[in-house]
């Protein structure tokens, strides 16, 4: 569709039943705005003359599952309702070139010969990278343009990066593949992106959860082919919100506390002769618990008893949320919560344990939601050490939740998102 008949059409409501499904029928107004001004923002940059179409996907939410993908577990994560949104057009040669607003514009090849490690760490990077996973499958790429904004926090464990390398996947396959990728392919291939041209060894929970939608249920027995099932359950229909609390930086450097995770329980494994944990059971842990605690140490057990725990605990909340058990799902996620905080040990750095935001928003949390008229759950959200809580709130009580949480953390601080059940779409 042409750049001013698109604005009309806009104004006019065209994609107003798109925007409530996305969004709420409460920010119909408000993304109406949003849109209209990324497609004049595209206009500017790239040329009024042009037929654009518009695109979006979602962040994420881990649900359960903490710290199990990179042993060889299964995790739970939902697609969320901020989202990054695109205006592209074809543009007829081999030329790919992204500006995100507040970024500068990224200029690359659809046909990238090899990774340049000078990009690391770039969103150049991750543009090269998912064109050379869609040719090294076999499909159609194409230069275009194309303009983004997103409302996807950065920062706070809700996958911008993520994101980002779907959005990139996902206009290839609307532009020069009919459509007819699915959206998990184009998971796997925007973490090959990351992993490969980006430089960073992540795993495949986060594009997944961006790229289907809803809840998602994602097995990493087999790492290169993860089973992923979406799982039916619609939060908003029984009147929940998921709030985000993010309580500040913490300036320590927490690389080695990250790091030390998944190497303390690959200690374990290794002494049990395997890769990973996944497979053991507390059984056989702890017939050799005495002698483990000299060879690995007691914290790197601790995190094996999460990791067992942990995983079991997914299986029990997939199934609540197939079957549509909330209660028997919120004493999951606390469960899960509990065994982050005492086991896994992440709500906190050693290196710095007058700082614990995340300690403090758990119990302020606690707090507000344990005399609540109807159930409530919150636990870590993300990798710990620092950063986010999660919480499942009532909408009758989400103003006080909020209210409360900003009198410690400051204004905005909290979050009020809603699981959108779709992933990466074609708006139009």
């Amino acid at each position: 569709m042409k750049i001013q008949e698109l604005i009309t059409k806009i104004s006019e409501g065209y994609l107003d039943s798109a925007f409530i499904s996305l969004y709420g029928e409460e920010n119909v107004i408000a993304e109406r705005a949003r849109y209209t001004e990324a497609v004049k923002e595209f206009a500017a940059i790239y040329g009024e003359n042009r037929d654009v179409n518009l695109f979006s996907v979602p962040g994420r939410s881990e649900i359960s599952g903490n710290h199990t993908d990179h042993n060889r577990g299964c995790v739970i994560a939902a697609a969320i309702d901020l989202d990054i949104i695109a205006v592209a057009s074809v543009s007829g040669n081999d030329t790919v070139r992204v500006k995100s607003k507040g970024f500068p514009e990224d200029v690359v090849t659809c046909n990238p010969e090899k990774p340049d490690e000078k990009l690391f760490n770039s969103s150049s990077s991750l543009i090269s990278g998912v064109c050379a996973g869609f040719k090294n499958r076999g499909y159609n790429v194409c230069g275009f343009d194309a303009y983004t904004t997103s409302n996807v926090l950065k920062g706070s464990g809700i996958s911008s990066s993520a994101a980002f390398e779907v959005m990139i996947g996902n206009i290839l396959n609307y532009f020069v593949n009919d459509g007819k990728i699915t959206n998990p392919v184009i998971a796997e291939i925007s973490q090959y992106a990351e992993n490969v041209y980006f430089g960073k060894p992540s795993g495949l929970m986060d594009q997944t959860a961006c790229a289907v939608g809803g809840f998602s249920y994602i097995d990493f027995a087999d790492p290169k082919a993860a089973k992923i099932e979406k799982l039916g359950f619609d939060l908003s229909a029984e009147g929940y919100s998921l709030c985000i609390t993010n309580t500040g930086g913490n300036h320590a450097d927490l690389t080695g506390d990250y790091a030390a995770v998944p190497a303390e329980m690959k200690a374990v494994a290794k002494e049990f002769g395997q890769e990973a944990l996944r497979g053991l059971d507390k059984e056989t842990l702890l017939s050799r618990a005495g002698e483990l605690r000299e060879k690995v140490g007691d914290r790197a057990l601790l995190r094996a008893f999460h990791f067992i725990g942990e995983n079991d605990r997914v299986q029990v909340l997939a199934e609540c949320l197939r079957s549509g058990d909330l209660n028997g799902f919120f004493n999951g996620v606390k469960d899960s919560g509990r065994s982050s905080f005492m086991w896994l040990q992440n709500v906190y750095t050693t290196k710095n344990v007058e700082e614990q935001g995340l300690s403090l928003a758990l119990a302020v949390t606690e707090h507000a939601l344990t005399n609540t008229s109807r159930p409530s759950a919150w636990r870590i959200h993300g990798g710990g050490f620092a950063g986010t809580i999660q919480a499942f709130v009532p909408n009758e009580d989400v103003p006080n939740y909020k209210n409360e949480i900003e009198r410690v953390f400051g204004a905005n601080s909290c979050t009020v998102l809603k699981v959108r059940k779709d992933g990466a779409i074609k708006v139009l």
